[in-house]
């Protein structure tokens, strides 16, 4: 019998980590640090994988006793100063040059290719430039034109059309702003019997969202369908009552109604009232309420529909030579 190897747990270098999420990003990331002084707002300078970035701390330091992944963590080198915040603007302006000069290099080479934006590191070591394309190019011959003009080492990165609307921003069907630029951070996997276990009208252009793709919020109440849709029949059973025998065509998980049909015949009925006809009970008339019961209105009014009312006399008749004595 062999042992299992278990993945040895990641021990950290540092004394504490916190959280930072990068400009326009709405992610967290992790970084390490040997200061616990960051306070939330705080602008850092972080070491990523793009090389030297400028992140805000959304979570103050912590112990990394209490550090549960496995992933490593990288630096945090210091707090942002004036002539990193100098740098960072003078990032933004060569990076918009730099997406001009990618635009016109691509026009040239009627490469099918989107532009959307482009960001150099703090430190100018790097320019990643984002782009969409429906299929796959072949951007070798690009690079070999925008390296000696940009002096720094380029990435291009395509992406996905989830992603594009995420980077882009924009309104849903709903009138809201997109879920993935405000607050989703990944993106899950969205089928199709999604909204057909939610019962909702099989059109694609309606279920898609503005990146062409099903749209997140078919998730967000998947499982609260799946659980309501155990109290009812299942669709096509069939249901013996009193009446006969009736198939079940569909129901309203919303409302509560469940459509049955036999034959040419077509009822509706409240869940409710279909469990209790298949349980062979008879609905209970409505009893009123006690304090109604032994009002004294009821003794008076009894045997009348009309509401209580003070008894007029009754009228007299008299002859005319005493009325008009009268």
């Amino acid at each position: 019998m062999t042992d299992e190897l278990e993945t040895p747990k990641y021990v950290a270098p540092y004394k504490f980590f916190l959280a930072v999420r990068f400009e326009n990003g709405v992610k967290n990331y992790f970084f390490g640090t040997d200061d616990d002084s960051f306070k939330v707002g705080d602008k850092v300078v972080v070491e990523s994988l793009s090389g030297l970035e400028i992140a805000t701390v959304t979570k103050e330091p912590t112990s990394t006793e209490k550090y549960k992944s496995s992933l490593s963590l990288a630096p945090v080198l210091r707090l942002m100063t004036l002539q990193d915040k100098r740098a960072y603007e003078m990032g933004l302006l060569d990076a918009k040059a730099a997406l001009h000069i990618t635009k016109e290099e691509v026009e040239k080479m009627g490469l099918p290719m989107r532009l959307l934006d482009a960001h150099y590191s703090l430190d100018g070591s790097k320019c990643t430039i984002t782009y969409t394309s429906d299929n796959r190019v072949d951007f070798r011959e690009l690079l070999k034109v925008l390296a000696p003009r940009l002096h720094c080492r380029i990435e291009l990165r395509q992406l996905a059309p989830r992603d594009k609307a995420k980077a882009i921003g924009g309104l849903g069907p709903c009138g809201l702003t997109l879920c993935c630029s405000t607050f989703l951070n990944s993106f899950d996997s969205i089928s199709i019997s999604k909204a057909k276990n939610q019962m909702l009208s099989l059109n694609i252009p309606k279920l898609s969202g503005s990146c062409g793709k099903l749209m997140c919020c078919l998730a967000y109440e998947d499982d609260l369908y799946t659980e309501a849709r155990k109290r009812f029949p299942r669709l096509g059973s069939t249901v013996l009552l009193k009446e006969g025998t009736y198939r079940v065509d569909s129901f309203n998980i919303l409302s509560g109604a469940v459509r049955l049909s036999k034959d040419t015949e077509t009822m509706i009925l409240p869940l409710e009232e279909l469990n209790r006809k298949l349980h062979g009970e008879e609905e209970k008339p409505k009893e009123e309420p006690k304090a109604f019961a032994n009002h004294p209105s009821k003794s008076l009014n009894k045997g009348s529909n009309k509401p209580n009312q003070k008894e007029k006399p009754p009228k007299r008749n008299y002859p005319n030579n005493a009325k008009k004595r009268a």
